[in-house]
């Protein structure tokens, strides 16, 4: 139902952009402000819908709406949120308040966007040039080089077919040749060509292959789990340290989680946290009648 909302509002709120798309205005000049999140802009059997209420729910819309116009997005939020008054008003809370659905979501919601708020703060000053850099430093000095291998193979069904295809070669045919020819999986298309690869990037028995081959032989019959292999080594070389550039996504998103960790670390150290042994079974974790009364 949640998601039948969301799609409800992106659609008013869509609609509302083509109804509107010329009527974009500029934005006033900055003036003392005459509203604030308590301001009220609909009551619907006077339960009220606040300008705080449209900002929230504004800043949870995917990124494609947040270039509306200002009009077109107070309206379509605003007409949402009465739409969903409506409907939360149709659905009368019990005696006992709220289903108990409803409360423990917004139990987990709130707890969730504080958290949200705690981590952002956490990680805030995570990162920078220095710091990246430094982790690069440590990545690069203890990088070891590992061999990689550029090889290509002819896949084929049956143990037969690639010992005739292997005797082609033997007298001289053209592996790629007969590759694009004969090879029943992707690479055919490029001539058997696998490109490079590294220690774990392939099956066993064929990583076992190419590990005892010389550069320019080929190998087989091999079989794998996928069929017949002839493999062609090509070349071989000692991997390199990835650049900084290439390094920096990943050590800026260790940071963050080192530096999260951290400060949960340092909660933890301070924090009574009590999980008694209530004999619960794990089950219980999918047992939806519990939300209900």
């Amino acid at each position: 139902m949640r998601n039948l909302l969301a799609a409800t509002l992106l659609a008013s709120v869509a609609a509302s952009a083509v109804m509107a798309q010329d009527a974009t205005t500029p934005a006033p000049a900055t003036e003392a402000k005459s509203y604030d999140a308590e301001t009220v802009l609909a009551t619907v059997d006077g339960n009220p819908i606040t300008l705080g209420h449209v900002v929230a729910l504004s800043n949870r819309l995917p990124p494609q709406y947040q270039n509306l116009p200002d009009d077109v997005l107070l309206n379509g939020l605003l007409d949402q949120l009465i739409d969903q008054q409506l409907l939360a008003d149709a659905q009368a809370a019990g005696p006992d308040g709220d289903p108990a659905s409803i409360r423990l979501h917004l139990e987990n919601e709130r707890r969730g966007a504080l958290a949200g708020i705690a981590a952002e703060a956490a990680v805030r000053d995570a990162v920078d040039d220095a710091k990246v850099q430094a982790a690069y430093d440590r990545q690069v000095e203890e990088f070891q080089p590992q061999p990689e291998y550029h090889a290509a193979h002819i896949l084929v069904d049956s143990e037969d077919k690639a010992k005739a295809l292997k005797a082609e070669i033997d007298g001289g045919a053209d592996f790629a040749e007969l590759a694009a020819a004969n090879s029943s999986d992707g690479s055919a298309a490029s001539g058997g060509d696998l490109g490079w690869f590294g220690p774990g990037q392939m099956v066993p028995e064929f990583e076992a292959a190419v590990v005892a081959m010389e550069p320019g032989t080929v190998a087989g019959p091999v079989q794998t789990q996928f069929g017949w292999h002839l493999i062609k080594l090509e070349e071989t070389r000692q991997s390199a340290a990835p650049t900084l550039e290439a390094s920096r996504p990943v050590i800026e998103d260790q940071l963050r989680q080192d530096a999260l960790q951290a400060k949960i670390a340092e909660l933890k150290a301070t924090a009574k946290i009590d999980r008694p042994d209530t004999g619960t079974p794990p089950a219980a974790v999918r047992d939806n009648t519990l939300l209900t009364n």
